[in-house]
């Protein structure tokens, strides 16, 4: 039996090269919790997870000092059983936020480790629904200073004109009149056949603010309107999706499977974007696209495309990843030796044992906030098959 021989963990805050803004902020650097987790056979996974703007120490400190200890000695196999322990011992400090993304990093690393072991990419080793490619849309149209309508329109003519059928927006930060222009430059340099997905980023507060917006948005044929108010105003996302002919998404911030059911049975989200690095990790990713499918609802999981074109690829109502084709706003992919590739719009499946890239050890020491921090055997270098 092979046993968790070490658990390590760091901080990365890594500046974006140009400030970029959302409906509702302005990020000008992205921190990052990065995991490594080694098996006594020597063979090692990784995890990671977006930790905010700032302070992801949080997310990292409960790694070292909440959850590490308990894997280590450990059944690497035993996956199912470490997420109940370590949600068990984690109620106190926080189901969701810091320390779920935490536990959520630890579980994808070990079932990277656990796939790396066996030779398996990790998508075969979930269970393969597709094998070749899978959809994906290409994700931009955020505010920048300076940028134009036409600027916008012509970023996504770029995205289609790499093979996307179809590309996503934000939306929310300026008033009715001016998102109409902004959404009428996307869909007059994309044509009529384009998906177009609009993304509020939690802008609206009431029903009322958000209808005006969705009567002016809706002659544009939107595709989806993803996270128009607060994660937590549940009953305004049921309303919307009852009084608009625009399927609503969410769930990108939103952690457990008891709050992907409550919005399923509200009514509340005819598509969910649920974070692998966000609501618990793989094991209870794949838990919320099985509810998810019982509802014949499916899975467009938010952000980190080298991860969720795994987890899209092993289900069958997996429809879209959301892939970021340059590293301007995700910016982890400086973080990473490897990217994937695209071809005809889509994304090709990395063949490569787990995930199939590493961590880049030079860029991460570059933006390391603090050096490795380790629990267990060895210097927590780790050693992958």
């Amino acid at each position: 039996m092979d046993r968790i021989e070490n658990v390590s963990a760091c901080t990365i805050r890594l500046p974006l090269d140009r400030p970029t803004t959302f409906a509702t902020r302005n990020v000008v650097a992205r921190e990052y919790a990065l995991v490594r987790v080694r098996g006594d056979d020597g063979v090692e996974g990784i995890g990671f997870c977006y930790g905010g703007n700032s302070a992801a120490r949080l997310v990292t400190t409960a790694v070292v000092d909440l959850l590490a200890p308990m894997l280590v000695g450990e059944d690497c196999h035993a996956v199912e059983r470490h997420w109940e322990a370590m949600y068990a011992e984690a109620l106190l400090q926080g189901r969701v936020g810091a320390v779920m993304r935490a536990i959520s990093i630890l579980d994808t690393a070990l079932w990277d480790r656990n796939a790396r072991a066996a030779g398996l990419p990790l998508f075969r080793f979930l269970g393969a629904h597709r094998t070749d490619l899978v959809p994906a849309y290409a994700s931009g149209g955020y505010y920048l200073e300076g940028k134009t309508p036409q600027m916008l329109g012509e970023e996504m003519a770029r995205y289609v004109a790499m093979g996307f059928q179809a590309v996503k927006m934000k939306v929310g930060a300026l008033d009715v009149r001016q998102e109409e222009d902004r959404i009428r430059a996307a869909r007059e340099a994309i044509g009529p056949d384009v998906l177009l997905m609009l993304d509020a980023n939690n802008a609206w507060k009431d029903l009322p603010t958000a209808m005006r917006h969705m009567r002016v948005l809706e002659p544009y044929d939107p595709y989806w309107i993803e996270e128009p108010f607060s994660p937590d105003d549940i009953d305004n996302h049921a309303r919307l999706a009852e009084a608009s002919a625009v399927p609503v998404a969410t769930g990108e911030i939103e952690a457990g499977r008891w709050r992907f059911k409550h919005l399923l049975e509200r009514g509340a989200a005819a598509i969910l974007q649920a974070d692998a690095a966000v609501c618990g990790g793989i094991t209870e990713w794949r838990r919320i696209a099985a509810t998810a499918a019982s509802f014949g609802v499916n899975m467009c999981p938010h952000w980190f495309h080298d991860l969720h074109v795994h987890l899209v690829a092993a289900v069958p109502n997996g429809q879209f990843v959301e892939f970021f084709p340059d590293s301007e706003v995700l910016n982890f992919r400086k973080l990473i030796n490897r990217q994937l590739e695209v071809r005809d719009g889509a994304l090709v499946l990395p063949e490569g044992p787990g995930l199939g890239f590493e961590f880049d050890p030079d860029a991460v020491s570059a933006f390391a906030v603090e050096p490795w921090q380790g629990i267990g055997g060895g210097d927590g270098s780790g050693v992958s098959a």
